[in-house]
């Protein structure tokens, strides 16, 4: 039985995609489970694809979030990883769908923002505050995991403000 709003953040990738379920109870962050989802790089694109959709949804349907926060992709100097994580992404969003959860998107700006208070933070940083956010003894690992974690935070921080937000506008 639980009585906070639940966040699944996801921190897209084809190797490796980082999730973090947390939920807010009484005004504190809690952890529910963290970690990766992982696919062989040696196994077709296809099937790596498949592979993270059917893990996702299963995640998704077991923990039942009220949200979903999942980082914005941006393009960097490395077009192969741009676009491996933009379909890792894609199968994200998919199965996010399909199981009906509302998702929302950040930049990692800000996520560093919401989480550090910092924008230009480094995954030391990073790591280093989501431990202290969650209480737990050292960061999630690997950094993926942290990252995600962080992606759930940060909609939980924001997303009160912004329903508050839309309600006064309408």
């Amino acid at each position: 039985m639980r009585s906070g709003l639940r966040v699944i953040g996801i921190d897209p990738g084809l190797t490796r995609m980082g999730y973090g379920v947390v939920e807010r109870e009484r005004g504190r962050f809690v952890s529910i489970e963290h970690g990766v989802f992982r696919t062989s790089a040696g196994d077709p694109l296809e099937q790596r694809l498949a592979a993270l959709h059917t893990t996702i949804l299963t995640f998704v349907r077991r923990h039942r979030p009220d949200a979903a926060a999942v980082e914005r992709v941006f393009f960097n100097a490395n077009v192969r990883t741009a676009i491996s994580v933009g379909q890792a992404s894609g199968v994200a969003l998919a199965a996010l769908a399909e199981a009906g959860v509302e998702v929302a998107h950040y930049t990692p700006t800000e996520v560093k923002q919401s989480a550090c208070g910092y924008g230009g933070a480094d995954k030391r940083q990073m790591g280093a505050m989501v431990a202290s956010l969650l209480g737990l003894e050292s960061p999630p690992q690997p950094a993926d995991a942290a990252d995600a974690c962080a992606l759930a935070i940060c909609h939980l921080n924001r997303s009160g403000l912004s329903r508050r937000i839309k309600e006064a506008l309408a």
